[in-house]
């Protein structure tokens, strides 16, 4: 090795300290405690936010120029998504009157999670490097998945469960609803009232919890494979020539299947966070 390679070698971070740059949020302050509520994420707020409006927009531009003529490309592919998830809907939500509402909504969800996942396709040095130009500190963070953030996966599972609550009390009543948090599952007896609201609020607790844990869970296992696989390009610089040419070759090759299998992760996992929102919906809709 050369000397040039073997000071570039030891000024270059490490394996860890490479990781763990990559996964530390641009934050009003550090805290170590995932409840923290005085924290915010910039980075999550100002990417989740921008894509929901980039979402909108394009869901708005398919409804302004749609024709009743034959449809572009375009238009045929927002058409085909609005009746997958109208079908679904229509499917699961059994009332057409609440089916105004929670259709778009889906249809929402659906393209926000999809673009908010898709930013993992992105090269995962690509917008750090350039915050840390326009920044000019060398040491800024900036994660650019907010799905991969779990305070934003838990907010959007705590939006739904709060649709779900405000459906519970339209389609049952105050009364309705109040009466089956105490009488089911077990029964509509007295002793079991406190058995019957414990296991109704470990329910609302356990599907709220694993909605957001399900998709924070797999979006941040993906962000780490990919932070590896860069890794596996980065080593060509303390290594031989011969080798290094290998591992570049091998971090092209292994980044671009990654990048293929996870186009179907990304989606996969907006359609199964829409399906659920509708699950949980269409169950506030039913009586025990």
């Amino acid at each position: 090795m050369s000397a040039e390679a073997h000071d570039a070698a030891a000024q270059a971070p490490t394996a860890g300290e490479y990781i763990n740059h990559h996964l530390t949020f641009w934050a009003n302050k550090h805290s170590t405690s995932p409840f923290d509520l005085s924290v915010f994420h910039w980075d999550t707020i100002i990417f989740a936010v921008t894509l929901g409006v980039l979402g909108c927009f394009i869901l708005w531009r398919a409804a302004r120029s749609a024709t009743s003529g034959v449809p572009g490309r375009f238009q045929a592919a927002v058409e085909l998504l609005v009746e997958m998830v109208d079908s679904q809907a229509k499917g699961i939500v059994h009332n057409a009157n609440s089916r105004k509402l929670v259709s778009p909504l889906a249809l929402t969800v659906f393209v926000w999670i999809f673009l908010m996942n898709a930013m993992d396709l992105l090269p995962v040095d690509l917008l750090p490097l350039l915050w840390q130009l326009i920044s000019g500190d060398h040491h800024a963070y900036l994660r650019v998945v907010p799905t991969a953030d779990l305070s934003a996966t838990m907010g959007l599972s705590l939006g739904v469960l709060i649709v779900c609550l405000v459906y519970n009390v339209k389609i049952k009543g105050v009364g309705g609803w109040a009466h089956e948090l105490i009488s089911a599952p077990f029964g509509d007896h007295p002793v079991l009232y406190p058995f019957n609201f414990a296991m109704q609020i470990i329910e609302f607790v356990a599907k709220t919890v694993s909605h957001g844990m399900r998709l924070f869970g797999n979006m941040y296992a993906g962000e780490l494979i990919f932070l590896l696989i860069a890794l596996m390009g980065g080593a060509f610089a303390s290594v031989g020539l011969g080798t290094g040419i290998g591992l570049a070759i091998g971090h092209i090759i292994a980044g671009s299947a990654w990048a293929i299998f996870h186009i179907l992760i990304i989606t996969l996992q907006a359609f199964v966070f829409m399906m659920l929102t509708l699950v949980y919906i269409g169950q506030a809709h039913d009586a025990h």
